[in-house]
């Protein structure tokens, strides 16, 4: 794997394997990396395309400080994920490298009714930092395919819009099943900063949110929803929302709709931790 740390290596090294006929596959992360990152490696490999992961603690879509501070870093053990996963290039830049002219000179990007609702609405900015580096990457690395993790499913909704926003025609999205744990916990990097005792009631989001899939049809969502909070709150949680949304563009539904696509999506605390989680209701 070669290990690449500034921009003017990176474009060369793609602009030589496009030369070959090589397409790219881009996993944009923040390090930390986990299972679910590494499957995302092997379907882009699974799709014959050359791997480019990157590792950039990106701080513009902290709108928290403190989180960005705990945000775990362990370069070292990422480099052997990726080598042990056959990733054939990790992009690994500094902040001057990502915004060389400061994240102010950067251009950002309005994602309209996604920054205004769940994720948008509880974490201001969030969005605004999440665009200006996806555009930002993708500018570098001019991938053929980016793949993304389902468990992040409103970032996904606005990565795919930023996409579209700037016509990147020849980039294709592909957005991945969430990897989870034994219990039903949806891998993330935050989960190390469980203690133990949160971590033997984590899964209960994932049990919240199967009810919620098995019980459409036969319950109103309002009641659904009292009963997951009432549940996550009985284990140590503070739920943030629990919320049904259209499956295609995340508008808010009240209640359950037959024939309409429709994911439901968790976020709650757990001490300092904040987890999210999502299904798509079938």
């Amino acid at each position: 794997m070669v290990i690449i740390k500034n921009v003017t290596d990176i474009q060369q090294y793609i602009k030589n394997k496009k030369a070959l006929g090589c397409k790219a596959g881009f996993i944009p992360t923040m390090g930390a990396l986990h299972s679910g990152h590494i499957s995302l490696i092997e379907k882009a490999r699974q799709d014959g395309l050359f791997t480019v992961c990157s590792i950039f603690l990106n701080p513009t879509q902290f709108n928290n400080k403190t989180d960005f501070e705990k945000y775990p870093v362990s370069v070292e053990g990422d480099i052997e994920l990726l080598l042990n996963a056959g990733c054939e290039v990790l992009f690994l830049p500094p902040v001057s490298e990502i915004y060389p002219g400061g994240p102010e000179q950067t251009e950002t990007y309005d994602f309209g009714y996604l920054d205004t609702i769940l994720e948008g609405a509880r974490r201001p900015g969030h969005f605004k930092g999440v665009g200006q580096v996806v555009a930002r990457l993708l500018d570098i690395v001019l991938p053929h395919c980016l793949y993304l993790g389902q468990k992040d499913y409103q970032q996904c909704m606005v990565i795919n819009k930023l996409v579209t926003m700037r016509d990147m025609k020849d980039v294709t999205v592909k957005v991945c099943p969430t990897i989870r744990e034994a219990d039903g916990l949806a891998m993330s990097s935050r989960n190390r900063r469980l203690t133990e005792a949160q971590r033997s009631v984590a899964g209960t989001i994932y049990q919240c949110l199967v009810s919620i899939e098995s019980k459409q049809g036969s319950a109103r969502f309002a009641i659904v929803r009292k009963e997951c909070e009432d549940i996550l709150t009985a284990k140590g949680f503070v739920p943030e929302y629990v919320a049904l949304a259209d499956a295609r563009d995340l508008t808010l539904l009240p209640d359950f709709e037959a024939g309409r696509p429709m994911v439901a999506l968790i976020a709650a605390w757990i001490g300092e931790i904040r987890l999210i989680d999502n299904v798509v209701l079938g």
